[in-house]
């Protein structure tokens, strides 16, 4: 996989789709377009006026999320489930917090929920729930704005964690739970887990060497062993089309955060590779039944086969950019 490869797949999806959000994402945040860019900026334009993003805006309530955190409320039929959707939907449609106001009110959601001056209460059914799901609020943050410094606590507690828990270069669970009991109190024997996104938020504080334990771990040991997921890298289905292939993508997703992420994915991006289609592009086919939002679609409706095309290439090609980053 080379840039030039990734450049032909993304421009051929350009060239398939006119919908101004799709063009707009493939400059932006495929082929890292300048912000400033003139052209850039006159599709972005037509960005910011496009249904999905209007969407996203008319969806959105007066405290800045969208529902609940991260717990689906069932009472309610809302498209956009929970604030962790929402923002996620926005990150990776390819909005920023300059773009209208819908990222500077998640913002302000994020911070209420770690300042505790948020009407919403942390669903708290264990010991593990706060810590966990304030590191989750940190790690939106961070996506949102960088380096931001109401998460400082919170990162460099989970800094600490990791820097023990892989000392010796291989990961130790006592260690890890000694350092979670030291900083959040708890006594249970089960973790929080290693919040390894979060970590790499601030990559130029995660020593190659702490990096690479975790990738050898969390990345390969875990998931031969089954411990976080079934669908893994070393057992890829005989078709690309059929009806559970898009839980692949959790854990090509979950090992790319890593650099060196080749070392378990060399072969799923070759496969991938020869999954495309005769245009060029990649189809879910027609089995394919998420509830809209959870995933990353271009539109507000996903029952046409050319909306499905578009999503299904558009998630293989962030996954791509993404693996040629880490493994340059």
């Amino acid at each position: 996989m080379t840039k030039d490869e990734l450049y032909q797949y993304a421009m051929t999806l350009y060239d398939f789709c006119d919908y101004p959000a799709v063009k707009y994402k493939i400059l932006f945040s495929l082929l890292d377009t300048p912000y400033e860019d003139k052209k850039l900026s006159v599709l972005r334009k037509e960005f910011l006026q496009s249904d999905i993003v209007e969407e996203m805006y008319q969806l959105q309530d007066e405290h800045g999320g969208w529902g609940r955190f991260r717990s689906k409320d069932y009472l309610s039929k809302a498209k956009i489930p929970t604030s962790t959707t929402g923002i996620n939907r926005c990150l990776y449609i390819g909005l920023t917090i300059h773009d209208r106001d819908i990222l500077f009110m998640a913002n302000e959601y994020l911070f209420s929920l770690l300042e505790g001056t948020s009407s919403e209460e942390i669903f708290e059914k264990n010991e593990r729930a706060i810590p966990w799901q304030m590191a989750e609020v940190c790690n939106l943050a961070e996506a949102i704005e960088p380096n931001r410094a109401e998460c400082d606590e919170i990162y460099n507690q989970w800094l600490y964690i990791a820097e023990r828990a892989y000392a010796n270069g291989e990961y130790c669970y006592e260690a890890d739970k000694a350092a979670q009991h030291e900083l959040f109190l708890t006594r249970e024997d089960r973790l929080v887990p290693m919040q390894s996104e979060l970590l790499l938020k601030r990559r130029d504080r995660v020593s190659p060497e702490l990096e690479n334990a975790m990738l050898r771990h969390l990345g390969g040991e875990a998931s031969i062993r089954g411990h976080f997921w079934e669908k893994t890298p070393y057992d890829l289905p005989d078709e690309f089309q059929n009806r559970v292939m898009r839980r692949w993508f959790h854990t090509f997703n979950y090992i790319n955060q890593f650099r060196g992420s080749g070392l378990y994915l060399k072969d799923a991006v070759q496969w991938l590779q020869e999954q495309m289609n005769p245009d060029g592009l990649w189809d879910w086919g027609p089995q394919v039944n998420d509830p809209w939002g959870y995933f990353g679609y271009f539109s507000c409706n996903r029952h046409y086969k050319h909306n499905r095309i578009v999503d299904c290439t558009m998630e293989i090609l962030n996954f791509f950019k993404q693996y040629i980053e880490n493994n340059e």
